[in-house]
């Protein structure tokens, strides 16, 4: 049995040299190997052999497996690296033929306007930060000096997921978390997604971006406040852009203004854009009262401080003459591809 085992080798050994492909390899693995191979054929024999001979005839059907598969793994690397070769050998790589072009991205506008706004307040100063899009009805009303009546409160304005909490209206309530874990001096811009029932036309959306700032120090005065906007609104429309601030009612400023700019479009004389006024409202602001101070732990005779937010559409839409602004969420790439 073991010269069958020898004889077994040479002939598989003589096969594997002489086999040209992988096809012909796996044939002579099968036929030498497989289940019902020349070796195996044989080890089913060892149940005749004595009990010092099946050690013996064992070891050499071991040895003989080995030998085999070990020069049929050879045999195939060989042959596989023959073909890598000859693949090289025949593939071309002609460097002169154009690649294809990939179309650039470009930002969404309200991205380019977010930034824009962002990088006009950290120049003088201001920090971002960032609050939670689900709030608390305390933090987005009642910190905020909002009347239990106040309609802003009412479910027609507003999303509630139970009865005290809601998707924010307002960016305001990152400020009323930033007075409850900072202390004076504070210089923030609060910037983020809000949310308001209102049904999606021209100029209303019930998802929209806002962006609040905060500054609270000693000494703060109206003054501080209308300096700060007059030099956004420049950095923003242009130099020669002036800017006004009219009386108005938020519960967590006092006194309130709403600010306008001369029109960046006609200068003020009046055209489309403006409405013939030769003004736009861009923002509203305030000094912070001193009850949203209170609530956020702040001492009102030593610290005052002011406030103002923006929509972020709003800006981008007068900025860019953009008249409808669900424009902005409709992803027709033909509009956003414009801002590139």
């Amino acid at each position: 049995m073991e010269k069958e085992l020898y004889e077994i080798k040479d002939n598989a050994m003589k096969l594997i040299e002489e086999s040209e492909n992988k096809e012909a390899l796996e044939q002579i693995r099968v036929e030498f190997l497989g289940k019902k191979g020349h070796l195996t054929s044989v080890l089913r024999g060892m149940g005749s052999l004595s009990a010092e001979e099946r050690p013996v005839v064992g070891k050499v059907a071991n040895e003989v497996r080995g030998v085999l598969e070990e020069a049929i793994r050879k045999a195939f690397d060989e042959l596989n690296e023959v073909e890598k070769q000859e693949n090289l050998k025949n593939e071309t790589l002609d460097v002169t033929i154009s690649g294809t072009k990939m179309p650039l991205g470009s930002k969404h506008p309200l991205t380019v306007t977010l930034d824009e706004i962002s990088k006009i307040f950290i120049s003088m100063g201001f920090q971002v930060t960032e609050g939670p899009e689900v709030e608390t009805v305390y933090n987005n009303f009642d910190a905020l000096n909002a009347p239990k009546n106040h309609p802003s409160r009412d479910m027609t304005d507003t999303f509630y997921i139970s009865e005290n909490i809601l998707l924010r209206t307002q960016t305001s309530p990152v400020q009323v978390r930033t007075l409850k874990s900072q202390a004076p001096p504070i210089k923030v811009i609060a910037p983020g997604r809000c949310f308001r029932c209102d049904s999606p036309d021209a100029t209303h959306s019930p998802m929209f971006h806002q962006v609040e700032g905060l500054l609270v120090d000693k000494g703060i005065t109206m003054a501080d406040l209308k300096g700060t906007l007059d030099i956004f609104a420049k950095q923003l429309f242009g130099s020669q852009v002036k800017t006004k601030f009219r009386p108005h009612y938020f519960p967590f400023t006092e006194p309130s203004a709403e600010v306008d700019v001369t029109c960046f479009k006609c200068g003020g004389s009046g055209c489309r854009v403006c409405k013939g006024s030769g003004w736009i409202e861009i923002l509203g602001a305030g000094m912070v009262h001193p009850n949203v101070l209170k609530e956020g732990g702040i001492d009102t005779e030593v610290y005052s401080g002011f406030a103002f937010g923006m929509g972020v559409e709003r800006i981008a839409m007068l900025k860019y003459e953009v008249d409808d602004i669900r424009l902005f969420y409709e992803n027709d790439m033909r509009f956003i591809e414009q801002f590139r």
